[in-house]
């Protein structure tokens, strides 16, 4: 998936990456925070693609603490969940508003083009709620 090599810039980066929330720097934040933005690219991931990434770079974590982990990083803004089909999710490290490409034949999340995608009206919210966030996954098949 990435190279999972720890370098000190990497950890200088999911160090400060947690901080900027802060959450705690224990072992196992920042073994997947290393993971996510130590090389300061995005990424999408599963939970269990990340879990994969971190037992192949020697990361001492349970599948158990990876979705704990991911959730931690969701609450405190760093990630956000991208569902797809109501039952997977993937996680992305670009908390920005924009839309995405769902691989079917891959399984793969990707971002989409944001300048391309024009939405010129939702529905009204029913009374007493409001609209959080509108996401928009665009599902693709190779021809």
């Amino acid at each position: 998936m990435w190279d999972a090599r720890v370098t000190r810039d990497a950890m200088e980066n999911a160090t400060e990456w947690l901080g900027q929330a802060g959450l705690r720097p224990t072992r196992q934040r920042l073994a997947l925070a290393e993971l996510l933005v130590g090389d300061g690219q995005h990424r999408h991931v599963t939970a269990e693609s990340l879990f994969e990434s971190a037992c192949s770079a020697g990361a001492s974590v349970s599948l158990a603490t990876v979705y704990n982990t991911l959730r931690a990083f969701c609450d405190a803004g760093l990630i956000q969940e991208v569902t797809v089909d109501g039952s997977k999710s993937y996680f992305d490290t670009n908390t920005h508003d924009h839309p995405h490409f769902f691989w079917e034949d891959e399984g793969r999340l990707t971002d989409a083009p944001s300048e391309q995608l024009v939405i010129t009206r939702v529905p009204d919210a029913p009374d007493g709620a409001e609209i959080a966030s509108v996401d928009v996954v665009i599902r693709l098949r190779r021809t």
